[in-house]
């Protein structure tokens, strides 16, 4: 039986999680500086310890609409993703808790179709349910590629 440990972070009222382990930092919102003609979900771009980093805006890039304003306990995780730092916005993520490998579901189908992959499973903690996400599979390979080629 192994455990891991997850950052829990919300999108509205909803708890996801991710592998502590794939998280490089969590980092408070600061200025973000609009970039043109990027994908809708990429809401600029900030630096975080001299590095350029592009900011995904979670609520939209999973099509969450209501909501969209990110308020004083908002966050940016940070993670690297195929090498480069990539930065998530995220409503709160103040919590990180171990998770017991027996305790995590696989996504059922409906929720993990072929375009959700990025949905690891299901983890049950107490009462709670969260949504365990792999960021290196948030977004295909069109949009990484999109993002790669964004002019710092």
């Amino acid at each position: 039986m192994a455990e891991k440990k997850y950052v829990i972070f919300k999108l509205n009222d909803e708890e996801y999680g991710v592998d502590i382990m794939k998280v490089k930092e969590v980092s408070e919102v600061k200025e973000i500086t609009k970039v043109p003609n990027t994908p809708d979900f990429v809401d600029g771009i900030i630096n975080i310890r001299g590095d350029v980093t592009p900011i995904i805006n979670l609520k939209k890039r999973f099509h969450l609409a209501e909501g969209i304003e990110f308020g004083e306990i908002s966050r940016i995780i940070v993670a690297n993703i195929e090498g480069r730092m990539i930065g998530f916005l995220v409503d709160d993520a103040s919590q990180v808790i171990s998770i017991e490998d027996t305790n995590i579901e696989p996504a059922p189908e409906i929720i993990a179709g072929s375009d959700k992959e990025y949905i690891e499973g299901i983890g049950k903690v107490d009462s709670r349910m969260i949504i365990i996400l792999n960021f290196e599979d948030v977004l295909d390979e069109d949009e990484k590629n999109s993002i790669n080629s964004i002019e710092f």
